[in-house]
């Protein structure tokens, strides 16, 4: 072979040689590029896959909290909270007649959060703008505490509202809550009583209405802001009005420590009216002195003096160990373990029981005691309900107070009103008795019919024994010191009491607690009426007994309140001052 051939040969092969490689290499290439091709799809997959995945356990976990929150109760700390978060609704209370004598009203109290305020200083100034008696430096400190949440007023009015909200302030909010209004104020602010600031009852009616349940419904959280069935009380809101204007000018007129009355239905034991003076408007009741807040009718016991008589001539006649024609000898003062019972109107003579009631004989009342035994005098007593609690519904009802161990000394003392103590209430309670046929009723602030009071009613003396009462109280209306009680038309009749007062344990003669039991009309009693008049200094004529205090207290009751209670004057023959024959 020529060496041009084996050239062109070798050429050849290298040509080949070379045509080979070269395509070896660019399939290298394309498969070196297809796999970084696919290295960058795969982690663009696998990025949007982590993506999806965190969107998808984003959307997971804000659904999760969406349906905590759904399940939660939602905690509103500023602005005005829904409906249903109001504080729970009390019942309305209306006297007899349907008239408001409490209601809920709808208003707003002041917070703030502390961590939301921008400027403390500037929030309490301009605060004290609107609000003037605020403490300024109270609600600075309030401003700036750690706390998320500090009440700054409650029950605000909505002119003050609408001004704060003006303001501007930041962190601070209303929340709606109920107030307790009281139209008529200190009208009937004993019996219908009083709320905290939570709208919680704290005396009279009101705290009655939460002792049934009221207040333990709130407690758990069951109660809500839905008006409530109103509670209707005895109380005659019109009489109530007349009876609280007596007992504050007598008050005032006879310049007395205090006084007090009642108005009580003898036949359904219902309190159609009842005030005690010093007393307090139950819309402020914190501006209210310690005086103001006692109910001296319930929750006060003091020595009766000589309505007390009324008992024991009842109790001598109940036994049938006395009768009205009977005399007891009333010519010598009574000295007994040291000390002597006198007459402060003796007529040195025998006297007959009429005479005794007429003239409030202490020598003739203590003999006639003594007609009975001391557990027959003190069980006669219990059986009148004058040594024991009165049960009603009004929360405020103070024991009676006796001696530990009743001495003779004791019988004679009690006989006439000295040495126990009772509230004026129960002794008119026991005064009904006497006048309405012999049946102790328990006194409700409820309304009562005649058929539900007589389920309840205790016989506690004979029918024969409350006529016989009956007449002594128009006898004494008539010819003793009843007489400042009368009313032309309406036949009243009744018992003066005048007890000294107790002062570093000795009775001072010129410090006196007077009271008057009354009842009328005298032909067919409907009501008994008891004034107290506690200190006076001075009365009508100038004297300071109970015939000059409580008596007209008690006349000017009736004379205003008779024709509201439905009871008609008489002026005819049967209806004049004159006494029936027995």
């Amino acid at each position: 072979m020529s060496f041009l051939a084996r050239m062109m040969r070798l050429k050849s092969k290298a040509h080949f040689n070379t045509d080979a490689g070269q395509g070896a290499g660019l399939r290298n290439r394309a498969r070196a590029f297809d796999g970084a091709s696919k290295r960058k799809v795969d982690m663009a997959r696998r990025r949007v896959g982590m993506l999806l995945f965190g969107f998808a356990a984003s959307y997971t976990v804000i659904g999760a909290r969406l349906v905590e929150y759904g399940y939660t109760h939602p905690e509103t700390t500023s602005g005005i909270l829904p409906p249903d978060r109001l504080m729970a609704a009390r019942p309305d209370i209306l006297d007899r007649n349907g008239q408001v004598l409490a209601t809920d009203i709808r208003t707003v109290s002041l917070f703030a959060e502390p961590n939301r305020i921008v400027d403390a200083d500037e929030a309490a100034e301009k605060l004290a703008t609107v609000l003037s008696d605020l403490d300024v430096k109270d609600t600075y400190r309030k401003l700036t505490s750690k706390s998320h949440f500090q009440w700054l007023r409650r029950q605000l009015t909505p002119k003050q509202q609408s001004q704060i909200l003006a303001l501007g302030i930041p962190g601070i909010g209303f929340r709606p809550e109920i107030r307790r209004f009281y139209p008529g104020g200190s009208t009937a602010a004993h019996i219908v009583g009083f709320v905290n600031i939570d709208n919680r009852g704290m005396a009279g009616m009101e705290k009655y209405i939460d002792n049934q349940g009221l207040a333990e419904l709130a407690d758990l959280g069951m109660t809500s802001n839905a008006p409530l069935e109103p509670v209707r009380l005895s109380i005659d809101l019109r009489v109530q009005n007349i009876l609280h204007d007596i007992v504050k000018n007598a008050m005032i007129d006879y310049k007395a420590k205090s006084t007090g009355a009642v108005v009580l239905d003898v036949n359904t034991g219902e309190v159609i009216a009842m005030a005690s003076y010093p007393d307090f408007d139950p819309n402020h009741p914190e501006e209210g002195s310690k005086d103001g807040w006692l109910n001296r009718m319930s929750n006060g016991t003091f020595e009766m003096g000589s309505t007390f008589k009324s008992f024991t001539i009842a109790m001598g006649l109940d036994t049938g160990k006395v009768k009205l024609t009977d005399s007891f000898d009333a010519r010598y003062p009574i000295r007994i373990d040291g000390f002597t019972i006198h007459d402060d109107h003796a007529q040195s003579r025998f006297l007959t029981v009429p005479d005794i009631f007429r003239y409030s004989s202490n020598i003739g009342t203590a003999k006639l005691a003594q007609t009975v035994s001391i557990a027959e005098h003190k069980a006669f007593l219990t059986r009148l309900g004058l040594l024991t609690k009165m049960k009603t519904e009004l929360p405020e009802v103070k024991m009676p107070s006796q001696p530990r161990e009743w001495k003779p000394i004791n019988q004679i003392t009690i006989a006439f009103g000295h040495g126990i103590a009772t509230t004026p209430l129960q002794t008119a309670v026991a005064g009904a008795a006497l006048m309405n046929g012999g049946k102790l009723i328990e006194p409700t602030f409820l309304p009562r019919t005649v058929e539900q009071a007589d389920d309840v009613a205790e016989a506690v003396i004979k029918p024969s024994t409350s006529a016989d009462m009956r007449y002594l109280f128009e006898y004494n209306g008539v010819l003793g010191s009843g007489r400042r009680a009368r009313v032309p038309g309406f036949d009243v009749g009744g018992k003066t009491g005048t007890a000294d007062k107790v002062v570093n344990g000795r009775y001072d003669h010129k410090l006196n607690f007077n009271a008057f039991l009354g009842a009328f009309p005298m032909s067919k009693p409907r009501y008994v009426v008891l004034s107290f008049c506690d200190e006076p200094l001075t009365g009508e004529n100038g004297g300071t007994l109970s015939a000059y205090t409580a008596a007209p207290m008690v006349r000017d009751i009736i004379r205003r309140s008779a024709p509201i209670l439905g009871v008609e004057p008489d002026f005819g023959p049967a209806g004049k001052d004159t006494l029936v024959s027995y």
